[in-house]
């Protein structure tokens, strides 16, 4: 097998390009690549502890922390301590973190928008639908 052939070798390859663009992209508000994923999960529903942000992040529970520490610096979430278990926090958006979400999300479309321009919308739709299907989230 050629890396041509190989979906972890192209996938692993796309995923890069697409996160350096991405990641030069959030630059421009201070941000890194690595906060992306926790802003996006927290974007769709925040108030939620930071284990099943880790789940949903697919990191560990100790990485989530230092993400979540360089966010709560930065002045994007709070933490608040849930009454009934006191080692459990839920984490929330700041005012300026969903003031930030539209042009962020702007910014993570043109990223798609750049890699699937080689793509004609059924092609779109079908990589899409495809790599769905393999990921089990269809």
């Amino acid at each position: 097998m050629n890396r041509q052939e190989s979906l972890g070798y192209l996938v692993s390859h796309l995923n890069v390009a697409i996160a350096n663009e991405l990641d030069q992209r959030l630059k421009r508000y201070q941000l890194d690549i690595k906060l992306w994923p926790v802003l996006f999960a927290l974007w769709q529903e925040e108030g939620i502890t930071q284990t099943e942000l880790s789940r949903r992040c697919d990191v560990a529970n100790y990485t989530m922390t230092r993400l979540l520490d360089q966010l709560q610096v930065q002045g994007l979430i709070t933490r608040h301590q849930e009454a009934d278990n006191r080692r459990a926090f839920k984490i929330f958006l700041t005012d300026e973190a969903k003031a930030l979400e539209q042009d962020l999300i702007r910014e993570a479309e043109r990223v798609n928008e750049k890699f699937m321009a080689e793509l004609n919308v059924e092609e779109q739709d079908l990589l899409m639908k495809l790599l769905n299907k393999i990921n089990h989230t269809e």
